[in-house]
């Protein structure tokens, strides 16, 4: 439901007096910021990579200028599809019924946006962590002992309770359990009733508070309740408890108060991730993975261990080989990780290495690939005498970011040089968001910004005095993964990023290799079939050179798909080839015998109606070799000239599409 005009502006005067006394948290403040001004801009041109790029570096998605414009409201406002699905998933607030978000879905370009912003659920743009903190929330009650490590003991009830919650959330805990890791009960004030310690569990656990604190039939008083709430956030450090049951009826209130204290708890999350996962990682040979033994009470609380071999190819240097002796105090000596054996001419024989990794089955079970193994009749749900080792199938970098996800729904850290890694590692562990984090990296941060002209948008990097063009992403392997993965995002990035560089990938023998492979991918492949990459290839084509058509307002050279009609274009790079003729002999010049005099009065009336404008222009050059008045010239002639090679490479391929 859209506010009226007058309930809008209700609403904003509310919330604007709600900001002013410091009730309510301005979700979209004033941000004058060199970053955020670079953001905006980037907004407004689409750029995909630099947008990603500045979102993980933590510019601040939901400020706005001095305008009161937002990244979101520009991005919808310019019509950049994709630019506003990858603003929504990474949490810029489109929220209905207050101003921001009624300006945004007013300034939608189009439709497509509009619908996106309308359907787009409160939940998910409001809450990025949502699933993380229903996670934390439901080990509370979860009744799989083998998760718990810890029975907190108050009167004649028992909590089966998790080390590394108690221990990331609590100042407490964390001081008694590192110094007495092999705790397995803890008693707890007979003076505190245990309906002040269940809420206390709850807030650590970041469950929703009662509003009653007594609950019906209760046997003790809501000042004794009071009074308990009062020493147990005092013992274990948890002031912040009063906080969030104080909260009043205002929705918005309660959402930023609860958004706050999910914040703290992933940073308290992050720092014990940090400490005691990442921090007690050990290097070992992989050959001697099995001599490394940890115990089930160490002071890391971990119950699994995970392994992840680094690949041959990647050299490993002093700097980050830890010695597994220094990284953790319960693994056995292995011998120090840089040393190997020389061999008969001198040189060093490589040994294969391990890394090693304390982990938590509790957050673990968030990919259905470890809740099943640790739940079923495999050997790693069974019970031994020291923890069990896990193999996975990646190398220790990916891992480590499937971990950092894992705890801390972190996705920041994805580069792109990792992200295809991640994504395969996240489909084989059935971790279907983190695979859409790692297929929109490498969407964004592989795009570079989509011009429309001839040359290729490359990463440039000068070596020994010349310059070496290296494309950011091998195309090739991220169309075969958005195959193998059924990620359509990717297949749909891959058609537009071959579509804007096309003219130099169509000519290499890899291009033609994977047309043949979509091709294929039809079993019984009949004559009348389209070859699905090349269809989309040929759209985002339309599309690169679409542009130049409706800034010139030839709309009716678009078809009713809003795509360039290949016939006009045809008769445009004609016109255009013959516009060129006239201006030669214009200039003294001889003109080809081909165009007639009423073709040079049609030409210089319909595509260069400026002539003398562009006698002090140079001539564009275009990909066949030829020179055009203009750029819009040049583009119908190199739209021609690629449909053209397109043409010649499926004859040569003895394909029909």
């Amino acid at each position: 439901m859209v506010l009226k005009k007058h309930e809008l502006e209700g609403a904003l005067a509310q919330e604007s007096q709600m900001i002013k006394t410091g009730q309510l948290r301005d979700e979209n403040p004033l941000d004058t910021s060199d970053e955020f001004n670079e953001f905006l801009l980037a907004c407004r041109h689409g750029d995909l990579k630099k947008c990603q790029e500045l979102i993980n570096l933590g510019v601040n998605i939901n400020g706005k200028d001095k305008f009161d414009y937002t990244p979101l409201i520009i991005a919808s406002l310019c019509g950049h599809y994709e630019l506003v699905q990858l603003l929504l998933e990474s949490g810029a607030l489109a929220e209905r019924n207050t101003f921001q978000g009624e300006r945004c879905i007013y300034n939608a370009l189009n439709d497509r946006i509009r619908t996106l912003l309308l359907q787009y659920d409160f939940s998910k743009s409001s809450d990025p962590y949502v699933y993380w903190s229903t996670h934390i929330s439901s080990l509370l009650t979860d009744p799989r002992k083998y998760l718990a490590d810890i029975s907190l003991v108050a009167g004649t009830d028992s909590f089966n309770m998790h080390k590394l919650i108690l221990a990331a959330r609590t100042p407490y805990f964390r001081e008694k359990l590192t110094s007495q890791p092999e705790t397995a009960n803890w008693n707890l004030s007979p003076a505190i009733p245990v309906e002040a310690f269940q809420i206390a569990l709850r807030y650590v656990y970041l469950g929703n508070l009662p509003r009653d604190l007594v609950p019906p039939n209760s046997s003790v008083t809501e000042e004794e309740v009071v009074r308990g709430l009062d020493k147990i956030s005092k013992q274990l450090e948890i002031e912040q408890l009063w906080q969030a049951l104080m909260v009043s009826n205002d929705r918005r209130l309660a959402r930023q108060r609860y958004q706050d204290e999910v914040e703290r708890a992933r940073r308290q999350m992050d720092d014990f991730f940090r400490d005691n996962v990442l921090g007690r990682k050990m290097v070992v040979d992989t050959d001697r993975v099995d001599e490394v033994k940890w115990k089930h009470n160490n002071s890391a609380f971990a119950d699994i261990l995970l392994r992840a071999d680094i690949p041959l190819d990647e050299e490993e240097t002093d700097d980050n080989e830890p010695d597994e002796q220094e990284v953790c105090e319960h693994s056995i000596p292995v011998g120090p990780v840089s040393m190997a054996a020389p061999t008969s001419n001198g040189a060093t024989n490589k040994t294969r290495k391990s890394v090693l990794y304390p982990a938590h089955k509790a957050m673990l079970i968030r990919s259905e690939y470890f809740d099943r193994m640790f739940s079923g009749d495999f050997a790693e749900s069974q019970r031994s005498e020291t923890l069990h080792t896990v193999a996975v199938d990646c190398a220790p970098d990916t891992l480590e970011l499937v971990l950092a996800f894992l705890y801390t729904e972190s996705t920041d850290r994805i580069s792109l040089d990792r992200a295809l890694d991640l994504l395969y590692a996240a489909d084989m562990l059935f971790l279907d968001t983190l695979k859409s984090k790692a297929a929109v990296a490498i969407s964004t941060l592989g795009s570079g910004s989509f011009k429309v002209n001839i040359a290729p948008a490359t990463v440039t990097s000068a070596t020994a005095g010349h310059t070496e063009e290296v494309e950011p992403v091998n195309i090739y392997d991220v169309i075969r993964a958005a195959w193998d993965l059924r990620v359509q995002r990717l297949e749909e990035f891959a058609a537009r990023y071959l579509a804007y560089r096309l003219e130099d990938y169509i000519d290499e023998e890899d291009f033609q290799e994977v047309i043949r492979e979509s091709a294929s991918r039809l079993r019984t492949r009949e004559e009348t079939d389209t070859i699905e990459l090349l269809d989309d290839i040929r759209y985002y084509l339309s599309e690169r050179f679409r542009l130049r058509f409706e800034d010139t307002g030839l709309e009716e050279f678009m078809d009713e798909n809003g795509e360039i009609n290949a016939d006009a274009a045809a008769t445009i790079a004609g016109q255009a080839t013959a516009a060129t003729a006239v201006n030669k002999e214009s200039n003294g010049e001889s003109a080809p015998e081909a165009v007639s005099n009423g073709d040079q009065q049609k030409t210089q009336a319909t595509v260069v109606p400026n002539l003398e404008a562009a006698e002090n222009g140079e001539a564009v050059k275009t990909l066949g070799s030829e020179t055009a008045e203009d750029e819009f010239a040049s583009d119908a002639i190199n739209y021609q000239v690629l449909l053209g090679k397109i043409d010649t490479m499926l004859e040569r391929l003895e394909l029909d599409a």
